[in-house]
């Protein structure tokens, strides 16, 4: 029976990889035995990166064991978190370390050579601090393949054979030729084609049959009602899963449906994040990034997704560990100058809608492959740059703000709320006032659309004004995992970015659907008495209130009028000064909405 390729369901979140790699570098050049499987199984218990807030992983253990794992004010020693591992007495302990390892393995972060566990260059990339996920992501895909010879899951005679990245950019590029020919317009494969096709595209020979199965589907589809085409759907996708599986088990063919769905929703993530792709259509379909397409077309040409031969496991591994390989094929004078030129035509584009000087770049055609590399990160962060801005200049727009705070009252309808609440956090605070920047931190794709959250080492926005600074830290967390996850972090993130930027007082909007007790009793804390030995500025608005401050802002723009972010730093002093109102947090965040009532009608113009 096939079955087909998928990502990882169990760290859908990149960062979460990273702090598995950070742990398995305490154990980096040791013997991977049973010994040290379960070692690393009981330090990922002991830093809270396995097991922490998971109800499953609870079951079978104390109370004071998993109240010890939710506390996060003590340290779990190791003694403590072996016997917590222990109690979940698990038929083969060691295989709960390998398993916490083959992600890792999977993306070429760590390989097992000589029986010894061993950091590749990619995975070292990716313990920088200053490291781009994009690019990392984007390294690790192009070189995944089924089958390999580090794996037993898949094998060559079984009719697997694929690089299932670069395939899933074929396909997209050959359903979008095959639109092209028939006179249909060019947008990538929708979400539940994508889920459908591309995990199940185990060898790369089913490219083109693949293709051609979408664009009939599509036909089928045609001049069809909703329900028509919810029924054709249907219908095709079990016949489709019957044939893949080569059985006829009506339990086998939904499971494999219900596995597609959650695969080809992870594989959509992940590969968003090498900004080859991205997302059109209102969400719904999946297409090749135009701004890189000298870069994909020189890919697919070179590359026909099938998987490579290795005389030797050692071969592979080696191949797998070294970061220089492959060599890209867009890695020439010529390719690379082609590529400068299509970011520099954007580039005047941008700089002509929004009105600014056209900037002067250098003689980049006599630069070698190395300067040139270089040079197209500079003009591709330019380019960022000119994208935020032309965001500030049409967050001005009344309309605009009206889009965000629609979006902002649906939120809880989006599939990626946590990214989504970043992105309209940043522009809702575009909109606001006269700031000088607002910068979000998260990894963007080529058309400035946020690929995942800002990493955990950075505040999530920060914002620079003519009198005052800020950070904006957001969550869509609700109950006691909010605190864990932003109490601290939050706290941190402010004296980090107030000793950074000490010429001028620096606030934190913090915002989410609504706040825990503990986490408002940590911002209490240090509102009121310290952190660090000095008082901080943090500001707590649920998403209603920051959309109430949006709303005030409509009013205030059919008035013809500006709002300063002199008035806006009044309302955060006097929410921050209201606290010695009160001697009870709860009462304090409470009185929130009403700080914001008499502050709007104070304000004068």
């Amino acid at each position: 029976m096939k079955k087909p390729w998928s990502i990882t369901t169990t760290l859908r979140n990149p960062e979460r990889l990273r702090s598995f790699l950070i742990i398995l570098k305490k154990l980096e050049n040791f013997k991977w035995t049973s010994e040290n499987q379960i070692k690393y199984q009981i330090l990922l218990i002991k830093e809270r990166v396995y097991g922490y807030g998971s109800k499953q992983f609870y079951n079978g253990l104390s109370q004071a064991q998993i109240n010890l794992i939710d506390d996060q004010a003590k340290e779990i020693s190791f003694e403590k978190a072996e016997e917590i591992f222990n109690a979940k007495n698990y038929e083969d302990p060691a295989m709960r370390g390998r398993q916490s390892i083959n992600p890792l393995k999977k993306f070429g972060f760590v390989v097992i050579k000589d029986e010894k566990i061993f950091i590749t260059s990619l995975g070292k990339l990716f313990l920088d601090d200053d490291f781009d996920l994009g690019e990392i992501f984007f390294r690790s895909f192009i070189k995944w393949q089924i089958p390999n010879p580090d794996s037993d899951d898949y094998k060559l005679e079984n009719g697997y054979n694929v690089e299932p990245f670069v395939g899933a950019l074929h396909l997209i590029r050959k359903v979008n030729e095959m639109s092209r020919k028939s006179g249909e317009k060019e947008k990538g494969i929708s979400k539940e084609e994508f889920s459908l096709f591309c995990p199940t595209l185990v060898n790369y020979k089913d490219i083109e049959l693949y293709s051609k199965k979408i664009i009939a589907l599509r036909e089928n589809l045609k001049n069809k009602t909703k329900q028509q085409q919810k029924i054709i759907r249907d219908k095709y996708k079990k016949t489709f899963a019957r044939e893949f599986l080569g059985k006829s088990n009506n339990a086998e063919i939904q499971k494999l449906l219900k596995n597609l769905k959650d695969y080809g929703d992870n594989a959509i993530r992940y590969f968003r994040l090498t900004r080859y792709i991205y997302i059109r259509g209102g969400g719904f379909y999946i297409d090749l990034e135009p701004r890189r397409s000298v870069e994909i077309n020189a890919l697919l040409d070179f590359d026909n997704a099938q998987s490579k031969t290795f005389t030797s496991k050692k071969e592979y591994l080696d191949y797998i560990s070294n970061i220089s390989e492959p060599k890209l094929p867009w890695e020439t004078k010529e390719k690379l100058i082609e590529i400068a030129i299509k970011i520099l035509e954007d580039i005047r584009l941008f700089e002509q809608e929004i009105k600014v000087i056209s900037k002067e770049f250098l003689d980049y055609k006599k630069l070698d492959e190395i300067g040139l590399k270089k040079f197209i990160e500079n003009i591709r962060n330019y380019r960022r740059e000119l994208q935020d801005k032309q965001n500030h200049q049409k967050s001005q727009n009344t309309e605009q703000i009206k889009s965000y705070i629609q979006e902002f009252e649906n939120i809880f309808e989006s599939e990626d709320r946590p990214i989504l609440l970043e992105k309209l956090s940043s522009l809702g605070l575009n909109a606001l006032n006269d700031a000088l920047k607002i910068h979000p931190n998260y990894p963007v794709g080529d058309d400035n659309e946020p690929t995942f959250t800002a990493p955990a080492n950075t505040p999530d926005i920060e914002c620079f004004y003519q009198g005052f600074n800020a950070i904006c830290e957001v969550t869509m967390l609700t109950g006691r995992e909010q605190w864990y996850n932003e109490g601290q972090p939050v706290m941190r993130h402010l004296r980090d970015f107030e000793n950074k930027h000490s010429d001028k007082t620096s606030y934190c909007l913090f915002i989410a659907p609504k706040m825990h007790r503990d986490t408002i009793n940590t911002f209490w804390t240090a509102i009121k008495y310290e952190y660090e030995g000095r008082t901080q500025k943090i500001i707590p608005l649920s998403i209603n209130n920051f959309v109430l401050l949006l709303k005030i802002l409509v009013q205030i723009k059919a008035e013809n009028k500006f709002l300063k972010h002199g008035e806006v730093t009044r309302l955060y002093d006097e929410i921050i000064d209201s606290s010695s109102s009160f001697i009870d947090s709860n009462e304090w965040l409470r009185n929130i909405p009403n700080a914001i009532s008499l502050w709007q009608k104070s304000l004068t113009f």
